[in-house]
């Protein structure tokens, strides 16, 4: 019978720092493969294949908000989101850290970076008919999730509407029924996840 192990030392859990770090070594080994392959693109000594960047596909909105960049926190969301741009979006956000550098590029606000994004990749025709939508936007019956859904999916597309924390959560307060409206209004939360956790409760 072989003897029993007396150590009870488990491996060391990984810190959130060293996770992050891991995250962003492997961006940065990511970035600089890319880099390279750019820069052999345009390069006739070094590639014998085509000497042009191939047309690659363009993102969309709903790529990008499947991420659900809405719940993380401000610091982080900007860094985040830019990171998992892909294909066109990726060579966009290149062109516009490349001058000003990645890390100052990081430091704009989330709402500066829905600006970017809109105005790149959002006609003002599409981006009227989201603003329309989230103006009239209601609850439809007893049920609150597909609205908060579709409120925050808007709000993340048209910034201009909501600008500030303010008038988000007059915005989302405006589609709630009207039994429970003035109720929200007066509990006076101050971010929108207390807004809906008071509204769900009432609704309840």
């Amino acid at each position: 019978m072989p003897p029993k192990r007396t150590t009870t030392s488990a491996a060391p859990a990984m810190t959130q720092v060293a996770i992050r770090q891991l995250v962003v070594d492997s961006v940065a080994a990511a970035l600089e493969a890319q880099a390279a392959t750019m820069a052999s693109t345009s390069n006739p000594n070094k590639n014998t294949g085509p000497t042009r960047t191939p047309v690659a596909k363009t993102g969309s909105y709903k790529e990008f908000i499947s991420c659900q960049p809405f719940y993380f926190n401000e610091e982080n969301k900007v860094t985040f989101s830019t990171r998992t741009l892909t294909d066109d979006a990726l060579s966009w956000w290149n062109a516009y850290a490349q001058p000003i550098g990645i890390d100052r590029a990081n430091r704009i606000t989330w709402t500066e970076l829905k600006r970017l994004l809109t105005n790149k990749y959002c006609p003002r025709t599409k981006v009227r008919k989201m603003e329309d939508e989230l103006y009239n936007l209601t609850v439809k019956g007893n049920d609150l999730k597909p609205y908060v859904r579709r409120f925050q999916e808007l709000a993340v597309l048209c910034p201009n509407m909501v600008p500030n924390t303010e008038k988000l959560l007059e915005a989302f307060i405006r589609g709630l029924p009207r039994s429970i409206e003035g109720n929200v209004t007066a509990s006076k939360p101050q971010t929108l996840k207390e807004t809906i956790k008071i509204a769900q409760r009432l609704m309840d």
